[in-house]
């Protein structure tokens, strides 16, 4: 039962330093807030995202420009008005950061450097007065160490009185309150230190833990051209409603789902359904938001607009998509709290025991959280920086965890294993009086100066075989047939089947080798028929390769899905040694997502690669989502793992980058677990002083840490890698 809402409210603070805002909804543990601002200030609305979604206490953080609101999760023992004072801290800290770079993510933050110069110096003069006969006075030892583990002690009463747990912070800041009390600074300090430098390294590797969401309809238009009284006029987009008749030009992106009234264009809608090609639309067809005009002009009776578009419910279902927020660090983090409760009983044991506290400190202090705390994030930072050398981004540790234990890949067929782009493959003569190269530089002469991606695939191949285009006297295009033209003294036609039979120009005896992967562009001179172009959109060059290499070398199950026609995407997948079973064609967006679904009921963990609008569903539920740097910006956006250079070769490096991470972080916690229980055990029946079992548990901390760097040893491999494949894309 859907609870109700709180009556809308007003907090009032200083406008010169929080947005003008209203809490429009409230329920235990979740806040819904509306400022103007995040409509009108993308950077801004930037900034509130990444400062709530790193906040220690949102579990969960949503920016929705088109609405200019923000939805904010916390946990529920949060009382609300604490949240609410959070809320403001958030839109404060959003409007006062000029750049994310330098902003804190929280202020617990602020200062973490100024305390570790602190600590460091106490400690070094702790050692140098050790050495020399010399003592820091109590007062100032103690005042400088509890200074420093102001951060530690706040998480630690969090925990106590929010969360009602034990955690990793408790056992620190006891442990750091023990040794200090004693006239020890060594142990607090380096206790502090490494736990501050813990948290500055986990804070580099986490990126959101809610994936960001950009609205698909920030693409379009802001403004829209309408016939109303007989005239056009530009209105805002928001102003547009059902029954509205729209003018899109060239170069537009339609920003309505509708019906053409009149007119007719090719509309780029590959970003949306997948199909390679432009499609002409005439009257009475659909038309769909987001999809781009190459050419003509149509006139369109709105149908639907915003979130109700193709479009706008691809958005929604991203925003139901599941969230998966299991960062290794977290799950390392984890283990060492579930060592905490037992670290107290042994100590508490043996105060009672020897009445000696120095012993009991021993024990707090050979833990395993610190060094876990620091290698794991360490590991996780080296991997993630080794796999941007071999050219990929992965965004968060969560990111290199998931992409670690995938058993299947996904991928989108058009700009994905394909270029995404039609390429001429072959030219062929009909008749002996004309040459094939005389048939090429015929139609590059025709086609010069059209934006048609078939256009522009002949003016390539012409190029790369050194044919110059001809002069043309004259000529027209027909949207969707072909091109007459005038060149010398012969009329030519460069076009499709059907616009060679509307002129009475015999076609039908001329069949491709290999139909379902071909499409032909016929070349006719004053009525005759001289040659034919066959054209597809190319596998990329790489794709069988990485195809090959993940199934056998990572035993990766392996699935194509495509808007494309069924024919296409199996001829495709017999190419790339894809099984039948595992093609899937003629999908809609929300279909895609419901084929990664299935994968998941089976039990597999899933990775779908795609660089489309079309695609974003099943990269939402995907377990991890891989797109291309050159990608939608929206797709680009919206992926766990980027392949930087548009190269599919860098993805089986990144997978073999995350399984070796995720064997690193077993090894390490291994040794930071196997030393600190050696160490806890002689500190138990030994008796070990605080400053020794720091010095055993510190340099396990640094060993495991030191070890967590090794994916940095594979970086001269993947700049090789990488200026290898640079030189053969120059060469192709």
């Amino acid at each position: 039962m859907r609870a109700a809402s709180t009556p809308a409210t007003t907090e009032v603070y200083s406008p010169s330093v929080v947005p003008e805002h209203t809490v429009v909804h409230e329920l235990p543990g979740r806040l819904r807030c509306r400022t103007l601002r995040i409509r009108t200030d993308e950077a801004y609305a930037r900034r509130l995202t990444t400062l709530a979604e790193t906040d220690e206490g949102v579990t969960k953080a949503r920016v929705i420009r088109s609405a200019a609101s923000v939805v904010i999760e916390w946990a529920p023992s949060l009382p609300p008005r604490d949240a609410r004072a959070r809320l403001v801290e958030l839109l404060r800290d959003a409007e006062m950061a000029s750049d994310l770079a330098t902003k804190p993510a929280h202020p617990l933050q602020e200062g973490r450097r100024p305390r570790l110069v602190l600590v460091g110096l106490a400690g070094a003069v702790a050692l140098v007065g050790r050495l020399f006969g010399f003592v820091i006075p109590a007062p100032i030892g103690a005042l400088v160490m509890l200074s420093a583990s102001i951060p530690i002690a706040r998480r630690a009463y969090r925990s106590l009185t929010v969360d009602h747990r034990l955690n990793l912070d408790v056992l620190d800041i006891t442990a750091i309150a023990l040794t200090t009390m004693r006239g020890s600074l060594l142990a607090p300090a380096s206790i502090i230190g490494l736990v501050e430098v813990g948290e500055a390294i986990r804070e580099r590797t986490a990126r959101a833990s809610r994936r960001e969401l950009l609205d698909l309809l920030d693409s379009i238009s802001e403004t829209a051209w309408v016939v109303r009284g007989g005239e056009r006029h530009q209105v805002p987009i928001h102003q547009v409603r059902r029954g509205d008749v729209l003018v899109v030009y060239p170069g537009d992106r339609i920003p309505v789902d509708g019906r053409v009234l009149e007119g007719r264009a090719l509309i780029d809608e590959h970003e949306l359904t997948g199909e390679s090609m432009p499609v002409l639309h005439e009257e009475g067809q659909l038309v769909y938001a987001s999809t781009l005009m190459r050419e003509g002009h149509l006139h369109i009776a709105v149908e639907q607009v915003g979130g109700e578009t193709q479009a706008g419910r691809i958005v929604q279902l991203m925003r139901e998509a599941p969230v998966h927020d299991t960062r290794i660090e977290n799950h390392a983090g984890k283990i060492a709290d579930r060592i905490v409760l037992p670290s107290f009983l042994l100590a508490g044991v043996i105060l009672v025991l020897t009445r000696n506290p120095t012993r009991a400190a021993s024990i707090l202090i050979a833990d395993f959280a610190t060094g876990i705390r620091v290698s794991v994030p360490t590991t996780v930072l080296a991997a993630i920086t080794s796999a941007a050398h071999a050219g990929v981004l992965i965004r968060s540790g969560r990111a290199l965890e998931q992409l670690a234990a995938v058993d299947t890949i996904v991928f989108d067929k058009t700009g994905t294993v394909t270029e995404g782009r039609p390429a001429i493959l072959d030219v062929t003569a009909v008749t002996p009086e004309v040459s094939v190269r005389e048939v090429l530089q015929i139609a590059a002469s025709a086609e010069q100066r059209l934006t048609h991606p078939v256009a522009e695939a002949i003016m390539r191949y012409a190029a790369e075989r050194g044919i110059a285009p001809g002069r043309r006297s004259q000529w027209h295009y027909d949207i969707g047939l072909g091109v007459r033209a005038r060149i010398g003294d012969a009329d030519v036609l460069i076009g499709s089947d059907r616009l060679m039979e509307g002129d009475g120009v015999e076609v039908s005896s001329i069949t491709p080798a290999d139909g379902a992967r071909r499409s032909q562009i016929y070349v006719a001179v004053d009525g005759r028929l001289r040659g034919v172009m066959s054209y597809a959109d190319l596998v990329r060059t790489e794709a069988k390769q990485v195809i090959a290499e993940l199934r056998d070398r990572h035993g990766m199950d392996i699935h194509l899905l495509t808007g494309d026609k069924s024919e296409t995407a199996r001829a495709v997948g017999h190419h790339l040694r894809i099984p039948p079973a595992n093609v899937h064609g003629e999908l809609f967006p929300e279909e895609k997502a419901v084929v990664v679904q299935e994968l998941h009921r089976r039990g597999r963990r899933v990775a779908f690669v795609g660089d489309g609008i079309n695609d974003l569903p099943a990269l939402a539920y995907s377990d991890v989502s891989v797109s291309f740097g050159g990608a939608t910006a929206v797709a680009r956006e919206t992926a766990d793992v980027v392949l930087v250079e548009n190269n599919l070769a860098a993805l089986p490096a990144a997978v073999s980058v995350a399984r070796d991470a995720l064997r690193l972080v077993r090894q390490n916690i291994g040794i930071v677990v196997g030393v600190n229980l050696l160490t806890g055990a002689a500190a138990t029946f030994r008796g070990l002083g605080p400053t020794v079992a720091a010095v055993i548990h510190n340099g396990t901390t640094v060993v495991s840490a030191v070890n967590g760097l090794r994916p940095l040893l594979g970086n001269e491999s993947h700049r090789r890698s990488r200026n290898h494949r640079a030189k053969e894309a120059n060469l192709e």
